[in-house]
């Protein structure tokens, strides 16, 4: 099994990205660790408990971790998109955490899990990389015990938060630029290029809210985010951004990908946390390559993640 630690910030697709780590048995969940994005850390980390015990992973320690980016204050979350709690409103339909958050500070726990670890540890930021960040400037030692960074965030053709950004590099630009331009560990970048090729119809879901007690509590969780996509994309279904970029932590591979320079705008103009990814065949970019997926087999990934849920 592959030792997993999921950073995040909940968030309905993020929910559905747990959920499916939760059912994985390919993957050793160590611990899930929050920060700021679509609501406020005490939002993030309560829906992280709760969906845990959802998921009957109480045994999942969860520690809180930044609550604000790492320069500059972010003018606004996702509520208009997740709900004002992250999750339609509705996260307290959801089952009441029988374990407490964990003492320490997110990039702490993941430290102390790294230096305990025998095998290569998979992170995966599919919040603001602002946690990630944190942990590879403060500790820069434990960089070996890193097997792969599976990131969700960032585009090749514009953003969903303004023309230019996707939501969680936008959240932070500077802890962004840091893990996808400036570390030397392996690292996967999931953007929206492909996530949004990815959406899940009005029937998979049906199927999900047919099925046990999880997926049923999921799409509970919906109702704002599909009303979002029905807005902005005429689609009655919604994208599952965070559950692509856990599909491919949890299974290398299921995403194809190209070795790209990436390079994350922190300017304050129109472009700020916009991703420039160098897809040139011969770049001369002398900054660190990471890859960058684009393609999938749609139907097959699809089928990967809801198979698991479906509980």
């Amino acid at each position: 099994m592959t030792p997993l630690i999921i950073d995040t910030d909940p968030g309905i697709d993020d929910a559905f990205a747990i959920a499916l780590a939760a059912g994985s048995p390919e993957v050793d969940l160590l611990a899930v660790t929050t920060v700021f994005g679509n609501v406020a850390l005490s939002n993030t980390t309560s829906n992280a408990l709760r969906l845990l015990e959802l998921c009957g992973r109480s045994d999942v320690p969860v520690a809180a971790g930044a609550d604000r980016p790492l320069v500059h204050p972010t003018p606004h979350r996702a509520s208009e998109v997740h709900g004002n709690d992250g999750l339609s409103g509705a996260a307290d339909t959801l089952p009441l955490a029988s374990h407490d958050v964990d003492g320490r500070h997110a990039v702490e726990l993941m430290a102390d899990l790294l230096r305990a670890a025998t095998e290569p540890v998979t992170i995966a930021p599919i919040g603001p990389m602002t946690n990630v960040a944190l942990l590879l400037a403060v500790h820069p030692e434990l960089k070996p015990k890193i097997g792969r960074i599976v990131a969700m965030g960032g585009s090749a053709k514009g953003g969903n938060t303004t023309a230019a950004a996707e939501f969680n590099v936008w959240s932070d630009p500077e802890a962004a630029h840091r893990v996808l331009a400036e570390e030397d560990v392996p690292t996967v970048l999931v953007p929206l290029d492909l996530t949004h090729r990815c959406a899940v119809g009005a029937g998979r879901l049906d199927r999900l809210a047919a099925g046990g007690a999880v997926g049923r509590g999921l799409t509970t969780l919906t109702p704002s985010y599909r009303a979002t996509y029905q807005r902005q994309l005429g689609l009655d279904g919604m994208v599952l951004h965070d559950a692509i970029a856990l599909a491919e932590a949890i299974s290398p591979g299921i995403l194809r990908t190209e070795s790209c320079p990436v390079e994350v705008d922190c300017s304050h103009g129109p472009g700020r946390g916009a991703t420039i990814v160098d897809r040139r065949r011969n770049s001369p970019s002398p900054r660190r390559r990471v890859e960058v997926a684009f393609d999938a087999d749609v139907d097959d990934l699809s089928e990967f993640v809801l198979s698991r849920i479906v509980s």
